[in-house]
């Protein structure tokens, strides 16, 4: 369900970048399904391919570069391509996001100890992998889509760290800082897909799966979650569209 409700953010003809995962699952689907014109890359500089023989355990093996249209690398990747402003769209994960879409993949830190409460960087308690490319991506890209799990821990009010910048604080805080791409359009969970208000930028939940509800969704959610006036339920997956996200995913890699 959140590969197919995220690939379906694709439109036909955009440029986007994908990890390995549940975001190139999306993203292939999208191309297999609905946007045959879409063109992929990924942060190692991959450009232009599909899967060969199911998904790609790498950004860069033989299943993700066989049919490759070029080859070039992270620093054209996420500075020609991402920093430029001139990607359409990219799938994110994180550890963390809060109300105004800021990733934090860099730690966990105790209560009261996180770097914005004390002033300065301090040990964490669990360290994490750190952004990658994320951040070229939060801080480049036209817009992005943030896929996560849905648990409260995960969701917060405020992020520990922030890895990869979304709203920042909300409003036109991303202007201040003249970052060239829109910032995140949608965060799809394993409950629901939750949108950013035009205005304050704060995210509220726009749609639910039928398998879930507007009370399990806030009762997961860290902040007093919102709920859209029209809120409304994400379509099942037709059959055409479970067979071509199971072709990309040929191997069953993500069902195991």
């Amino acid at each position: 369900m959140m590969a197919i409700a995220c690939g379906r953010e694709f439109k036909d003809g955009e440029l986007a970048i994908f990890g390995v995962g549940l975001s190139m699952l999306a993203g292939y689907f999208a191309k297999r399904n609905h946007a045959p014109n879409l063109t992929a890359f990924t942060e190692g500089g991959i450009y232009g391919s599909t899967p060969v023989g199911g998904l790609p355990w790498g950004i860069e093996d033989n299943r993700i570069s066989a049919n490759a249209t070029s080859f070039t690398n992270a620093i054209d990747a996420l500075s020609m391509l991402v920093a430029s402003g001139r990607v359409d769209n990219a799938v994110l994960g994180c550890a963390q996001v809060d109300k105004y879409g800021n990733i934090n993949t860099s730690g966990i830190w105790k209560e009261g100890k996180q770097p914005w409460k004390s002033g300065r960087y301090n040990l964490p308690k669990k360290r994490l992998n750190g952004s990658g490319g994320a951040n070229e991506i939060a801080i480049g890209a036209k817009k992005y889509l943030i896929m996560a799990k849905h648990q409260k821990f995960r969701f917060a009010e405020r992020v520990d760290y922030i890895s990869s910048p979304g709203y920042l604080n909300g409003g036109k805080d991303r202007e201040k800082y003249g970052y060239p791409g829109g910032g995140p359009a949608a965060i799809i969970t394993n409950l629901g897909i939750l949108r950013p208000d035009p205005i304050s930028k704060e995210f509220f939940l726009d749609a639910y799966y039928n398998y879930s509800s507007i009370e399990e969704v806030q009762a997961n959610t860290g902040w007093e979650l919102k709920v859209s006036t029209d809120v409304k339920i994400v379509p099942e997956p037709t059959q055409d569209e479970l067979e071509n996200l199971r072709y990309i995913d040929e191997t069953g890699f993500l069902r195991k």
